[in-house]
């Protein structure tokens, strides 16, 4: 990612947050932001139908190999979202995202340092981070 498009959104989130900027506000915005990602996806399975959803538990093979397990997990959906879904997911997502920043804003952490910390934790742990 272009760290400059990072510092910049930083700033603009910094810049124009004004009404809600107690941080009970932003932390309540941020969750509530959250679920309407949460119902975003939800209406692309249940009102458009681009996507549907089949769950069940994860079939692994016996004597699987450790590093194959990526292979043989599902992520229980079919299809994608269709461009107004995908639309709508991606706008609610962002203001996710801003709310996100707007907290570590507060907090005087720099998103980008974040991203890169955690970054750096994947690749040194690997498979043994297990997300």
């Amino acid at each position: 990612m272009n760290d400059k498009c990072c510092y910049q959104f930083q700033d603009a989130v910094d810049e124009y947050l004004v009404r809600h900027r107690s941080v009970f506000d932003v932390l309540t915005k941020y969750q509530e932001a959250a679920a309407r990602v949460n119902r975003a996806y939800a209406k692309a399975v249940t009102e458009c139908g681009c996507v549907t959803i089949e769950a069940g538990r994860q079939e692994i093979p016996e004597g699987a190999e450790f590093r194959d397990l990526k292979q043989y997990m599902s992520n229980h959906t079919s299809g994608q979202p269709c461009t107004h879904c995908r639309e709508v997911i991606a706008k609610e997502m962002g203001r996710s995202m801003f709310y996100q920043t707007a907290l570590c804003n507060l907090a005087g952490l720099n998103i980008r340092d974040i991203m890169e910390q955690e970054r750096k934790n994947l690749t040194t742990l690997g498979v043994f981070h297990l997300s």
